[in-house]
């Protein structure tokens, strides 16, 4: 087993980095995260101590059409952000890949989690490839980091603890949007709720 900070990864361990994108963290992203490029350094870090210790490293990246109900200009929350193929979808040029990547909202869904996406129009749920991805490795707990902590970041820990992972969410690894004050410390609150442990 190899140790980045206080986590432990193995063989049958994930480390999922959610949504380090050039959008969230580069200052000149259309839904820039604050300090998002900081933890660039500690993400990359733990890609490289769980990629030395043979566990599994699975990147997710909001993968928008130009038009999608989830954007606010038709009708959703969100600026335009991470539309497929722009520079903003683009992983930020500091990130290290070391794995595969899952590419949620790509037919206009709300992508925050890794494992789920929901219609925004009827509601109805649907599952991205990520929990068949662990499942196939045998992978029995998942460390969750990146962008952002009250989002894409909450969203894929609960889901993630859910499905019976468990699950550690590494703080040093993340950022948070806080639309309102203290949403990403809300966020952890959440997340230690539904079973998440603080790494």
């Amino acid at each position: 087993m190899t140790e980045s900070t206080t986590y432990v990864y193995d063989q049958q361990t994930a480390l999922i980095v959610v949504d380090v994108q050039n959008d969230f963290a580069d200052p000149s992203g259309s839904l820039y995260v604050r300090d998002g490029a900081l933890a660039v350094r500690f993400i990359n870090e733990a890609i490289a101590a769980a990629a030395a210790a043979g566990a599994f490293v699975v990147y997710t990246q909001d993968w928008h059409p130009e038009s999608t109900p989830h954007f606010a200009k038709d009708g959703g929350v969100w600026p335009v952000h991470c539309v497929a193929g722009e520079w903003g979808s683009q992983f930020h040029p500091n990130l290290s890949v070391a794995g595969p990547t899952v590419r949620k909202g790509t037919s206009g869904e709300d992508g925050y989690s890794g494992f789920t996406m929901r219609d925004p129009a009827s509601g109805a749920e649907s599952s991205t490839e990520l929990e068949d991805m662990l499942r196939e490795r045998t992978i029995e707990r998942v460390a969750v980091l990146g962008l952002a902590t009250d989002y894409c970041v909450k969203a894929t820990a609960v889901d993630a603890a859910r499905l019976g992972f468990a699950t550690t969410l590494l703080t040093d690894g993340v950022r948070a949007v806080n639309l309102a004050p203290g949403d990403g410390a809300r966020a952890v609150a959440e997340m230690v709720a539904a079973g998440v442990a603080i790494g």
